[in-house]
């Protein structure tokens, strides 16, 4: 279904920030559109329908989900719908997410449920309690305050913001309730459980099935279409990023000692799989790092 493309000039600051907020209240007829950037969407009253071009949903008060740049939508049967919407340029955003990754929640609000709406039908969706809207809504106010002010700092202010935000949503997300939110969460803690030991040689498909409970064959089949990535490549990506940032910020280590850090026991497979995801070794792209 043909769709307008909404373009990032037009819609973020021409420093080059890349977080923006825009509020709708009420939401007015726009059409189906799609992005070339990401957003955070929360309802915070009326009721409406959430079009995808191929799928429609219902939309009420505490809402959140997030839409990526290339998925068309529309809202449409409008009743006082408003909503905050949430704009960041996820490859330009390089933000340190810490433990953050830790949270399941995280994993199934911003990776999983987008991948997985159309099988869960929405629900599967982070609703807010009335408390929780609240909280989101002041986040969002101190955000904006720091995008319209623009004063001196506010680069780190409106980053410590919206990771307090992305931060608040992950945790709401770990404790939801529904049985779709459930599923979603048992991918999301084996994919923590990654995050959390990735060093660690040891680490098999079966167990990461296990933390999921799910057998090895559904839990594969649902990583693989959540990630597009098998289990062990997923490991790997993220392995190979580890030993990149011990490459540039470590250089008293040797190849070889974070290759063993980073769960490789084998330096020279270490540095095969480094090369075909980076296309360098890593003694390249440690030197490119001085340059």
């Amino acid at each position: 279904m043909p769709h307008k493309v909404l373009k990032t000039k037009d819609w973020f600051h021409p420093d080059g920030f890349p977080v923006a907020v825009e509020r709708r209240t009420p939401q007015e007829p726009f059409g189906l559109h799609a992005h070339e950037f990401a957003e955070i969407v929360l309802i915070t009253s009326g009721k409406g329908i959430h079009e995808t071009g191929t799928e429609s949903y219902p939309l009420a008060a505490g809402d959140v989900f997030v839409i990526g740049g290339s998925r068309p939508h529309d809202y449409h049967s409008m009743d006082q719908l408003c909503l905050i919407n949430v704009l960041f340029q996820p490859e330009k955003l390089h933000w340190n997410t810490d433990d953050l990754t830790h949270l399941p929640g995280y994993h199934a609000l911003f990776t999983l449920e987008p991948v997985w709406r159309k099988r869960h039908q929405f629900r599967s969706r982070l609703r807010l309690n009335p408390t929780e809207l609240g909280t989101a809504m002041s986040l969002i106010d101190d955000l904006d305050r720091e995008l319209v002010g623009r004063k001196p700092g506010f680069r780190f202010m409106a980053m410590a913001s919206f990771m307090g935000l992305v931060g608040f949503f992950s945790r709401c997300y770990n404790n939801s309730p529904g049985a779709d939110s459930v599923a979603l969460l048992r991918i999301g803690r084996a994919m923590s459980h990654l995050e959390m030991y990735y060093s660690e040689p040891s680490i098999s498909v079966e167990e990461l099935a296990g933390i999921a409970h799910m057998s090895k064959r559904s839990f594969m089949r649902a990583f693989q279409a959540a990630t597009n990535l098998s289990p062990i490549a997923y490991l790997i990506q993220l392995r190979i990023n580890r030993a990149a940032q011990l490459l540039r910020r470590h250089p008293e280590l040797t190849v070889t000692e974070i290759a063993l850090q980073t769960g490789f026991t084998d330096s020279n497979y270490f540095a095969r799989q480094f090369r075909l995801s980076r296309n360098i070794t890593p003694t390249e792209y440690r030197r490119a790092g001085k340059r």
